[in-house]
């Protein structure tokens, strides 16, 4: 398998809305979604070809192995590249990662230091707790130093690490005001006026002595190619054509212009240490519990699980993509034992499922191939967190690998349910908050 990364330009406001269900407001997306890229780059490989829809799956080639094939080309989403560094913001190469829904900080002043109160992850502390049946309620320690509220709450956000330094990944956005034409003269038609929700295509990099200066908003993700030759002819299209390409909604008005450029990467391959570095961790924030308690352990507490610390290999899965999970033909948040060892193709019995921290919401879209819109989706919210534990690390460490690339649930092919084994943000914890 090859990867492929794309670097997108904004170079005109992106019109690209996720109406939810029932509603009528259509707000944005502060990303760009997988399948609005697979859609747009299958658009125009169908322009350059002149197929039509009905010849593709017995004609359709090279276009037929990328997109309805079994193991079809992954489309992940592309986030932003433009981090919040100190007071500027400015465009990193850093990679870009999605918070675990664990990640907590102070509910007075939300944030990465310096500017906010600091942010930490309460996964591995959370799971002492309750193995010591002990109440566990964290709180923002710089926000207890200034005597200000020192509650915390969930912080959602993009980021990435720049010179050591944690900072945040966002966009802005505006609302465009349009009216109606009436076709027939020529003019602002009555009673037709809107206003479409659009991401800005640029932001101030710097203003000092009243010189502003302003960059084109720039989104970073990512193609996941099972044939080499296939990876290596989808990279010369993109190359080829990469200022024709448009995305999202409006883009008969000027809306949606972007510039892709694409360059195929090695594959990541830090697995198993990110793996025994969580364990390592976990370990040690294990023994900081033994201590605090004396060594006491509950009458609950068995023999069993203070060995199983030691036998046991622990991992977790962290959803870095909205994913849609079925369970029995039924919609689910949880990824359940059974589904894990279906999605990895491993048979091991000694697979536990310790927690589970996820939400959910409703997905839909609009399918331009067809002209019909897409089946409301349940979807589990990416940054849910699944911790799970195995006496077998070596049945599970090339299958997580692979999971990583494949993602799980339904639609992947689209960028839905990318996920990341052991985000290393889970071993920041409260006394070392960033």
């Amino acid at each position: 398998m090859k990867r492929i990364e794309l670097t997108i330009t904004a170079l005109s406001p992106l019109a690209i809305g996720k109406q939810k269900p029932g509603g009528s407001i259509n707000e944005v997306e502060q990303y760009i979604p997988g399948s609005v890229l697979r859609g747009a780059i299958a658009k125009h490989i169908l322009q350059r070809t002149g197929m039509e829809l009905e010849n593709l799956a017995a004609n359709g080639g090279d276009f037929a192995d990328l997109f309805l094939a079994e193991n079809p080309a992954i489309f992940q989403n592309a986030y932003p590249a433009v981090a919040k560094v100190g007071s500027k913001h400015q465009i990193v190469n850093n990679t870009i990662k999605v918070l675990p829904t664990t990640a907590v900080s102070s509910k007075a002043n939300p944030g990465f230091f310096p500017k906010g109160h600091g942010v930490f992850d309460t996964l591995i502390d959370w799971f002492c707790a309750e193995q010591f049946n002990h109440p566990y309620d964290p709180s923002s320690l710089k926000a207890l130093e200034q005597g200000v509220d020192p509650r915390v709450e969930t912080y959602n956000s993009l980021y990435s690490k720049n010179n050591g330094q944690h900072c945040t990944h966002t966009t802005t956005s505006r609302l465009l005001t349009r009216v109606g034409i009436n076709r027939y003269r020529a003019t602002s038609s009555d009673d037709i006026l809107y206003s479409i929700e659009v991401l800005n295509e640029a932001f101030i990099a710097a203003n000092e002595s009243r010189n502003i200066t302003w960059k084109n908003y720039v989104y970073r993700g990512y193609i996941n190619v099972p044939n080499n030759s296939l990876a290596k002819k989808l990279t010369g299209f993109i190359k080829a054509n990469s200022e024709v390409f448009r995305l999202g909604g409006s883009v008969s008005r000027g809306l949606g212009k972007v510039k892709i450029t694409a360059e195929e990467i090695p594959l990541p391959d830090n697995i198993s240490s990110r793996i025994d570095a969580f364990n390592q961790a976990l370990h040690k924030r294990w023994q900081d519990w033994s201590d605090a308690f004396g060594n006491r352990t509950p009458n609950s507490m068995s023999d069993t699980l203070i060995e199983s610390l030691r036998d046991r290999t622990f991992f977790t899965l962290n959803l870095h993509s909205d994913a849609i999970l079925t369970d029995n033909w039924q919609r689910t948040t949880v990824i359940s034992l059974e589904m894990l060892k279906e999605f990895a193709v491993v048979e091991d019995p000694s697979l536990q499922l310790h927690t589970a921290y996820s939400s959910y919401s409703y997905s839909s879209g609009w399918n331009s191939a067809w002209g019909l819109m897409k089946d409301v989706e349940l979807v589990t919210n990416k940054g849910s967190v699944y911790l799970f534990s195995t006496k077998n690390p070596q049945l599970w460490k090339n299958a997580l690998s692979k999971l990583e690339l494949r993602g799980v649930g339904d639609r992947t092919s689209e960028g839905f349910g990318q996920v990341e084994i052991c985000n290393e943000f889970h071993q920041i914890f409260r006394e070392c908050a960033v």
